[in-house]
């Protein structure tokens, strides 16, 4: 698609999708790394992760526990870190993120989150209530209208490694507007919501989406899910993305990330946009949550 229709469609829509933007090598290495890396969290390994019955940080890992995503998948410390630094850095997401911001440059980029979403361990469903990424469920209209009329600084994105992923449900336009007064009375686990849409990928599908269009996760025990979940922001975004990035606690190791692996067009982007979250933390100060639950 041409940068406009992308832009356009995002705009109009709050989420655009892109089918295959991976080929299928680099979703069968991606895949790899996830399933080792999910295996890791389940013994225990790696304690970082999102577990069942809490759908916000701070998470708390427990023996026994279902888990429903492993978190910081760029962290120095995973071994498949730099498996992932690959997919993150590389043309094939950035490329797109960048006509979503802007269009802007690498040098506009911003590091921000990279975590895998997956089945819960238990077998069981899980479910994510109705919510915006950075905006409270008390929130008024007009605290909606807001801060949804500020530019939204930021690229998401859910991206599948299997086929069949049915996880997020969107209302199309609801990032751009307040919420009605139905949507406002509905339950948080509200089975179904008016004008809704399930979005549907399959491995190698990616769905850019803007985090406070009004979504859920809908997790099903059974079916197999490994999805990259990743996040980049524009340097412009500044403090209005501080929280919504820092309260995953990256500051925690972000200055120790080993990009060595990567060509020297990702490694300097790679670098580039590690400096530019630096900073953001070291001028944000202590940000809280954005969300309680």
């Amino acid at each position: 698609m041409p940068t406009s229709t992308l832009r356009s469609q995002l705009d109009k829509d709050g989420f655009v999708v892109l089918r295959s933007i991976l080929s299928a090598k680099q979703v069968s290495q991606q895949r790899a790394a996830a399933e080792r890396t999910r295996e890791l969290a389940l013994q225990g390994s790696w304690p970082h992760v999102r577990t069942v019955g809490k759908q916000f940080p701070p998470w708390t890992w427990s023996p026994g526990v279902g888990i429903w995503g492993v978190q910081h998948l760029l962290n120095p410390a995973l071994p498949d870190a730099p498996t992932f630094a690959a997919s993150y850095f590389g043309d094939e997401v950035l490329g797109v993120a960048k006509e979503l911001l802007g269009p802007c440059s690498d040098d506009e980029l911003v590091m921000e989150l990279y975590n895998l979403l997956v089945r819960p361990s238990d077998g069981t469903d899980y479910e994510l209530r109705w919510h915006r990424d950075d905006i409270p469920a008390g929130a008024s209209a007009q605290e909606e209208t807001n801060r949804l009329t500020e530019p939204a600084w930021h690229a998401q994105w859910n991206l599948a490694l299997c086929d069949g992923d049915e996880s997020l449900v969107v209302v199309p336009g609801s990032h751009a507007r307040p919420r009605t007064e139905q949507e406002r009375a509905a339950g948080p686990f509200e089975p179904d919501m008016p004008d809704q849409l399930v979005v549907k990928l399959d491995a190698g599908d990616v769905v850019f989406y803007n985090n406070n269009i009004l979504h859920r996760g809908r997790y099903d025990g059974s079916r197999e899910r490994l999805s990259l979940h990743g996040s980049v922001g524009h340097v412009a975004g500044g403090k209005l993305r501080a929280r919504n990035v820092l309260q995953h606690a990256v500051g925690s190791w972000v200055d120790k990330c080993d990009f060595s692996n990567l060509d020297e067009k990702q490694r300097t982007r790679a670098e580039g946009m590690r400096a530019r979250l630096v900073k953001l933390g070291s001028e944000s100060g202590d940000v809280g949550y954005s969300l309680d639950g």
